[in-house]
């Protein structure tokens, strides 16, 4: 089994909490329904252990050992993928099983322009993660007439590898980066009923 695959596996497990939360849904929460915003924060969990498990046991590993790299073109290359793209490829897999749920990584300081803020929320949630990271931001947003429940969570450079690549790149605004600094964050989105 692909290591993307595990970490949608994972996912998965989370997506039952999901589930029974959505179940609760219609009219009355049921006994067994669970607060959307503990669904929430058990995808994150489920997320973060899995790409600090793949960053800190699989590519910081592979790469002191001399055994891989990790590389952004990591196809062409025969490398491991880099930590976020793990992360992108494996939440592109995620949507595929039609929960609806979706997650990325965001940042103030993106080394791809496309992991900008997309909406002020964003950039307040961003804003707001940065400044106190031990704290989610959560909220509702309203997109396309659609409802969604999004919750950012801090995400920490985990390891060497992480600090490194960030300080490495010259698309990077910033080059200062040290071990547990806050990169950006993670977002997670959950449509809500109408």
């Amino acid at each position: 089994m692909s290591i993307i695959k595990w970490f949608v596996g994972g996912v998965a497990i989370a997506l039952c909490a999901f589930g029974g939360w959505k179940a609760g849904l219609a009219g009355t929460p049921s006994a067994g329904s669970v607060p959307l915003e503990t669904v929430v924060d058990y995808l994150h969990s489920v997320l973060e252990s899995n790409r600090t498990f793949y960053t800190v046991h699989v590519v910081e590993r592979m790469q002191r050992r001399g055994v891989i790299e990790s590389s952004e073109k990591w196809r062409e290359a025969s490398a491991l993928p880099l930590p976020a793209q793990f992360f992108q490829e494996a939440a592109s897999l995620a949507a595929l099983t039609g929960s609806a749920v979706q997650y990325r990584l965001i940042s103030l300081n993106p080394i791809n322009k496309q992991s900008g803020p997309r909406s002020n929320f964003e950039r307040r949630a961003l804003e707001a993660v940065m400044a106190h990271p031990e704290q989610p931001y959560k909220g509702q947003v309203k997109e396309g007439g659609a409802r969604y429940f999004q919750a950012l969570y801090a995400d920490h450079a985990v390891s060497s590898v992480c600090v490194s690549c960030h300080n490495a790149d010259p698309r990077s605004p910033k080059s200062d980066y040290k071990l547990n600094d806050v990169l950006g964050a993670v977002l997670i989105s959950i449509p809500m009923p109408e």
